[in-house]
């Protein structure tokens, strides 16, 4: 279903490369067996339905957005099938939009994991997965110390939010952490990156054809920066898709 290299340099470390080439049958089963739960949780909605919903909201949206909308989505997918429990959902549903605050947020083996994606285009001079990982990772440590330009916007306060809708079922004790998280964030009692477990992500859109330029070889690159990185665990992933069509493609059938 994945295309996937896993390496695991260490216990701590998990660096995962991942290469959509096409939307096989196996993906689009996988997607439309998960992409309610995804978006709504366990809403009861209508697949068809949903699938519109984010559809006419993608085709609203510049390039930039819809990248960012676009790989946000797959990394819920692809940590769904790597046996992760998204603890989040991928739209606001007051708002039918998607959603604020930290991209994921996840629960595996009664570890608790915070997801920050980052993409763009194969056409921008100088875009890597290295690069893009280096800004998650930034993002994901400014945000929990409070030094974000948008420290002023409690980013658990929304992930508290989407936890205890009723539709995620999220366990109370992860509820409980989040809360607890919120409240000191509320009081400037920030936190630091080296103490939570996290999941810096990169996706690289290329333009309809195939290119092994930018998932070949970036292993060992990627081992060499996680060692300039402070967490608990770390989750590395690094998306490579053949187009931002594909999924506006599998949204429209």
């Amino acid at each position: 279903m994945f295309d996937v290299r896993l390496n695991q340099p260490n216990e701590n470390i998990s660096i995962h490369i991942v290469d959509i080439k096409t939307v096989s049958k196996p993906l689009e089963d996988y997607l439309d067996a998960h992409f309610i739960s995804i978006c709504e949780g366990s809403s009861g909605s209508v697949l068809s339905d949903v699938k519109q919903v984010v559809s006419e909201f993608l085709k609203t949206k510049d390039e930039r957005t819809k990248m960012g909308a676009t790989a946000e989505f797959f990394l819920h997918l692809y940590l769904i099938s790597s046996g992760f429990k998204q603890e989040c959902l991928f739209l606001n549903l007051e708002e039918g939009s998607i959603k604020k605050g930290f991209d994921g947020y996840y629960s595996f083996n009664n570890e608790e994991f915070i997801m920050e994606s980052k993409s763009g285009s194969s056409t921008t001079l100088t875009i890597s997965h290295s690069g893009k990982i280096k800004e998650a990772y930034k993002d994901l440590s400014d945000n929990l110390s409070g030094r974000s330009v948008k420290s002023n916007n409690n980013p658990w306060k929304n992930a508290y939010n989407h936890a205890s809708h009723a539709d995620v079922a999220t366990d109370l004790n992860i509820r409980k952490n989040i809360k607890a998280l919120s409240d000191n964030y509320d009081k400037s009692v920030f936190s630091e990156i080296k103490d939570f477990n996290v999941i810096p992500a990169s996706t690289v859109f290329l333009q309809n054809i195939w290119k092994d330029d930018f998932s070949k070889d970036i292993i060992q690159k990627l081992i060499e920066l996680s060692t300039k990185f402070e967490f608990k665990k770390l989750h590395v992933i690094c998306i490579t898709k053949t187009s931002l069509d594909l999924f506006q493609k599998y949204l429209d059938k």
